[in-house]
Order: C-alpha cells, then sequence, then structure tokens
C-alpha cells in the first residue's frame, strides 16, 4: 500500500468540529464542550504517526472491514485525501488517554496504508476545571500540576 503518498487535506473538515462537539458531548459538560471545540479549531496542525496516537487512545486498531475504515480506504486509493483529526491530549499522570474527538476511522485506515504515516492533527489539552485546580500547585522541577498536600515519602 502507499507508503510515501500524502493521504491528508490541510485543514479539517468544517463538519468535523460539530461532529467532534456531539462525541465530545458524552464525556464533558456543555461549557466545557463549547471551549474543547473552540481550542480544537485554534489548534495549530501537528503530526502523529498512525500507531502512536492508536496507543496513546488505548483504543484498538479497527479492522480494514470495518464499514468506516474501509470506506476511508476506498477513498484514499480514488485518490481524495482524508480530513485531519481533532484529539484531546490526555494526561498520563492521571490515566487519561488520548480522547479522539473526531477521526478514529480515519486513524485506522491510515494505519492500514502504513503504521508509521504522520497523521495531521489538531491536537488541543483542556485546562483543568476550577474544581480541579483547587489544592493544586507546580511541583518543583517538573513545571506540572501537583498535590498541595506532600503525601509520606
Amino acid at each position: 500500500m502507499s507508503k510515501s503518498k500524502e493521504n491528508w487535506k490541510a485543514e479539517p473538515d468544517e463538519h468535523d468540529y460539530p461532529a467532534a462537539g456531539n462525541y465530545l458531548s458524552l464525556l464533558l459538560p456543555p461549557e466545557t464542550v463549547t471551549e474543547a471545540v473552540r481550542l480544537l479549531r485554534s489548534a495549530e496542525l501537528v503530526r502523529y504517526k498512525a500507531k502512536d496516537l492508536l496507543r496513546a487512545s488505548r483504543l484498538p486498531l479497527l479492522s480494514a472491514k470495518d464499514p468506516d475504515v474501509s470506506r476511508d480506504l476506498r477513498e484514499v486509493h480514488a485518490g481524495r485525501k482524508l480530513s485531519p483529526v481533532l484529539v484531546l491530549r490526555g494526561d498520563l499522570g492521571r490515566e487519561v488517554p488520548l480522547t479522539v474527538a473526531d477521526g478514529y476511522h480515519r486513524i485506522c485506515a491510515s494505519y492500514h496504508l502504513n503504521e508509521d504515516a504522520e497523521i495531521p492533527c489538531r491536537l488541543a489539552g483542556l485546562p483543568l476545571p476550577p474544581e480541579m485546580r483547587e489544592g493544586m500547585r507546580p511541583r518543583a522541577g517538573r513545571g506540572g500540576p501537583g498535590p498541595s498536600k506532600r503525601s509520606p515519602e
């Protein structure tokens, strides 16, 4: 299959953002969904390998026979380009995987073409909600949030 051919559009399709919002509304409160979609729209386009996106999201690779994956593979073989994917950054420290807000089937299709293919993504990180910020302070030398109370060592 195609190892070097560029199979991706320069920008996500406009309908991907409402689709991402619809999916995220199952996971987040409405005001957070609005913020997430706003952040995804303004996020810089970055590239990650298909295999790394699947690993970070902890999602299984769907079969090439899956109807949506199969459709995306047919699109690529017909010379049409796929829309970049929309993802929210995970948090390894809290065991929160990467969230694929839109484009899971496209990631799987790309993996079937070439697991090392770099997929363009709009990657956004959500700010912590106020209830999670309380009691948090940066950890020394790490720059990230940490507990305000030290655990016994």
